[in-house]
């Protein structure tokens, strides 16, 4: 009788245990960190300001060159 204990703890409170950690690991890892936030916005902002210098270009080059689009 005194084995059984042991036995019943390895057979099932040590598996559910396991299982449950890892649940709550899962559940805590979901979602952006404030780092990878910061890094998104500026990223975000760094492609909106890339973006307006290429309409800036494409502005200057269609006044300066009409034809740039038309090359190979």
């Amino acid at each position: 009788m005194p084995e059984v204990i042991p036995v019943l703890f390895i057979t099932i409170c040590l598996p559910l245990w396991i299982i449950f950690h890892y649940i709550t690991k899962m559940k805590m890892s979901k979602g952006l960190s404030p780092e990878d936030e910061k890094m998104l916005s500026e990223v975000w902002e760094s492609t909106n300001k890339m973006e307006d210098r290429i309409n800036t270009l494409e502005r200057i080059l269609d006044i300066e060159a009409p034809n740039w689009r038309s090359r190979p």
